[in-house]
């Protein structure tokens, strides 16, 4: 029986759990479509205001159709979202009328059954039969009964009439949230329908600056032609710079490997000379031993055996040290303490580095991907192209060592900080603030956004590299 009575509780309360359980997720999913609203918005302003700087050029340009498409995926999302939301709405509202059903149907009950006592009360309202009814018992204990009857009977009515007024109460409550509900699904829909109206004027909009974009087909495909050009340049340039932070540290390595190995050298062979010597006094001691017992065996007349001498102590070889395998390109970078301190401390923030702007947002993503007119044509990028601020200040993402410090034709200034065996790299810098061998700290100015002309903004590409291999920005950066 003990048993039995714990499980029962357990089914008992497990509805209720289950509904406090749905009513959380349900809660928690409301919070997430009202983040995810938020958030679409800002994204929407974001590229409404890059639109309306990029308006300012005389002619359309890639940041025009880039806002406009940022804008229609962002509203769509939003639309996605606000249906979401109705479907919620539709949800709270079939729950009500559920329960004002339910809520009516108790009330008549209990309207019908309050209705009998009335009428039971009306005739029996004299007070003579009540007195009858409790004086017309056999036993004074029957008479007690029909007294508390009596009493029980008039509570029962009370109740009744209590019930009767809180259902009606709780109705009146479920009836005022089935109408703010069915508001709130109107407003949503309305909200939904202009959101789907301004769509379609995006739409509509993209369309005209991409037929005239593509109208300017040579143009583009000359300026496609010059940007992989400087980009390759760049990429040579970082490649060389990397190589001989490579070079150089594989050498550093190789000068300490030999002034290890010398100075071991040249330990064994102080060792040796000390062995020899302590090897050659022993013996000079053992002879200057030996005349002085024979001239004692002289004196005495006795004659003294001649010791033999002594073999000469052979000195042990010393075993050669084993060779160590030659290390890898990466590991060649890491080869000091500090670079390998550098390089763990920049992978443990992975995903975690801040933006080298402050404010900006990705117009072009790392990898090989179509161009946003001309979508036969592949277009590669080695890192991240950021919009920003014209002149917008730009900063270092990691503690670091300026390695190289250059103008490229196209490209502007590239600053390249090593950061143990990883480096990143900063293109399309109109100024700088730095030079080669300076030490910068996370979040230092090193320069300033170059100006995109045509697009009226500011523009700087973040690379990252691992020894020689390319990485994907996005990856490193935290997400905003």
């Amino acid at each position: 029986m003990k048993k039995i009575i714990p499980f029962i509780l357990m089914l008992w309360l497990m509805p209720a759990m289950l509904v406090a359980q749905n009513n959380g997720q349900q809660q928690q999913s409301r919070e997430e479509l009202e983040r995810r609203k938020r958030e679409l918005q800002k994204e929407i302003d974001d590229a409404n205001e890059q639109l309306k700087e990029t308006k300012k050029s005389t002619k359309e340009s890639l940041g025009q159709l880039r806002a406009l498409r940022d804008k229609i995926s962002a509203r769509s999302r939003l639309i996605n979202n606000i249906n979401e939301e109705i479907n919620f709405i539709n949800g709270d509202i079939n729950s009500a009328y559920r329960d004002v059903k339910t809520l009516q149907k108790d009330l008549d009950t209990l309207k019908a059954q309050y209705a009998l006592l009335v009428v039971y009360a009306y005739k029996n309202r004299s007070s003579y039969d009540m007195l009858n009814f409790v004086f017309s018992a056999q036993s004074f204990n029957d008479a007690v009964k029909r007294f508390q009857y009596l009493k029980q009977y008039r509570e029962y009515r009370r109740r009744q009439a209590d019930n009767i007024v809180s259902t009606q109460e709780q109705l009146n409550k479920k009836i005022q949230s089935l109408e703010s509900q069915r508001v709130k699904r109107s407003d949503a829909l309305k909200t939904e329908q202009d959101e789907r109206n301004t769509l379609e004027v995006d739409k509509k909009e993209k369309d005209e600056v991409l037929s005239k974009l593509k109208g300017r087909e040579k143009e583009l495909v000359a300026d496609i032609n010059q940007r992989n050009k400087d980009a390759q340049k760049v990429q040579a340039a970082i490649r060389a710079v990397i190589r001989k932070e490579i070079e150089d540290a594989r050498r550093k390595a190789i000068e300490e490997e030999t002034a290890r190995r010398k100075a071991a050298e040249e330990k064994r062979r102080k060792e040796e000379e000390a062995r020899r010597a302590a090897a050659l006094a022993a013996a000079e001691k053992a002879k200057a031993a030996a005349a002085a017992a024979a001239n004692n065996n002289t004196a005495n007349n006795t004659p003294t055996p001649v010791p033999e001498k002594p073999a000469p102590a052979k000195t042990p070889e010393p075993a050669p040290e084993p060779e160590k395998p030659a290390a890898r390109t990466e590991n060649v970078l890491e080869a000091t303490p500090e670079a390998l301190a550098l390089s763990e401390s920049f992978e443990a923030n992975r995903g975690k580095l801040p933006w080298p702007v402050d404010a900006g947002n990705i117009i072009e993503h790392f990898g090989i991907h179509q161009h946003a007119v001309m979508e036969h044509i592949q277009v590669p990028s080695d890192g991240i192209v950021i919009a920003t601020n014209k002149g917008g200040a730009v900063k270092s993402i990691f503690d670091g060592e300026v390695k190289s410090v250059v103008v490229m034709p196209g490209s502007g200034y590239v600053i390249i900080i090593r950061h143990g065996q990883y480096f990143t790299t900063y293109v399309r810098l109109q100024t700088t603030r730095v030079k080669k061998g300076d030490f910068v700290k996370t979040g230092q100015v090193i320069g300033t956004a170059s100006t995109n002309d045509i697009e009226n903004t500011g523009e700087v590409e973040l690379q990252i590299w691992k020894g020689v291999t390319k990485q994907n920005p996005e990856q490193w950066i935290r997400r905003r």
